[in-house]
């Protein structure tokens, strides 16, 4: 791993970070974490922190509302990979010829 991914994989982002990067509100950030779709971890001072990965699973779950799949859907897919983890080619062709 060269050191500007491990970097990467480590690199932590706001709530606010997050929606602005990503295109969606606060309020969807947060209704995403409760069903499961993306993970948080807390600061030491209890402020939501999502790895920058998270940014992905965003994008990946909005392309799936937008074919019209359920969040339910949409969450068995996400929990059948690694919370977290960057999506290989080969997952991504798993997960998209199932969504077919």
């Amino acid at each position: 791993m060269t050191k500007e991914k491990a970097i990467d994989s480590k690199r932590v982002l706001s709530v606010g970070e997050v929606a602005k990067r990503s295109g969606v509100p606060i309020s969807t950030i947060h209704f995403y974490e409760s069903k499961g779709l993306i993970i948080a971890s807390r600061s030491a001072g209890n402020h939501r922190q999502y790895p920058a990965i998270v940014l992905r699973y965003i994008a990946i779950i909005r392309v799936a509302q937008s074919v019209g799949m359920s969040l339910e859907e949409i969450g068995e897919t996400l929990r059948s990979i690694q919370a977290g983890s960057k999506l290989t080619a080969e997952q991504w062709r798993v997960i998209s010829s199932q969504w077919k």
